[in-house]
């Protein structure tokens, strides 16, 4: 005997259930495969080896490590500090920098940055020159050439330099405690 149409498409009584089922599956699994999708907000390290240490990055004044059934903290590296270059000599190429800095806002430990960094890399000598590299000034632009997108008097002019000088670094590290813990890290701005 052939079943009727109303015997055959009976709903099954399972169905609800077993979809409501799969839907929870559903959302749990997109929720915990992508809880957040701000990129900003976390940044994951690559899958190592089974049971190797899982980092990831907060911003902040903190950086974290979580490690399998542990967890640390520790405070990141304080900004490079130079020590204390005291008030220039007037007539001096520090004095040109200290007037240069003031004009850009930027207080005394960013000068004493400035001296730092500067005394390393020429101590102050207009005409410093470096062989090897054909770095030159002050700042040993590199080439020295450069330098004169701040003016044409750049190869004897210590304020040309300077200025030039302050721009490059602005523009790279953002300030001279930026480039001074730059050079302290690689020996090089």
């Amino acid at each position: 005997m052939q079943a009727t149409f109303d015997e055959r498409h009976v709903r099954n009584p399972h169905a609800v259930p077993i979809f409501a089922f799969w839907v929870a599956v559903c959302i749990v699994l997109v929720s915990t495969i992508a809880p957040d999708s701000r990129a900003d907000a976390l940044t994951l390290s690559a899958p190592g080896p089974a049971g190797a240490a899982q980092q990831f990055t907060v911003s902040g004044d903190w950086a974290h490590t979580v490690s399998r059934d542990s967890y640390g903290a520790t405070e990141k590296p304080k900004p490079a500090v130079a020590p204390s270059a005291g008030r220039p000599d007037p007539g001096t190429a520090k004095e040109i920098a200290w007037g240069l800095l003031q004009g850009r806002g930027w207080g005394e430990s960013e000068y004493d940055c400035l001296v730092a960094l500067w005394t390393k890399e020429s101590n102050w000598n207009v005409y410093a020159e470096n062989r090897s590299s054909g770095a030159y000034g002050i700042p040993q632009a590199l080439p020295g050439s450069k330098m004169a997108t701040a003016g044409d008097d750049w190869r004897t002019n210590p304020q040309t330099q300077i200025v030039w000088g302050l721009s490059y670094i602005a523009g790279r590290y953002g300030t001279p405690c930026g480039a001074w813990d730059h050079f302290l890290r690689k020996n090089w701005y």
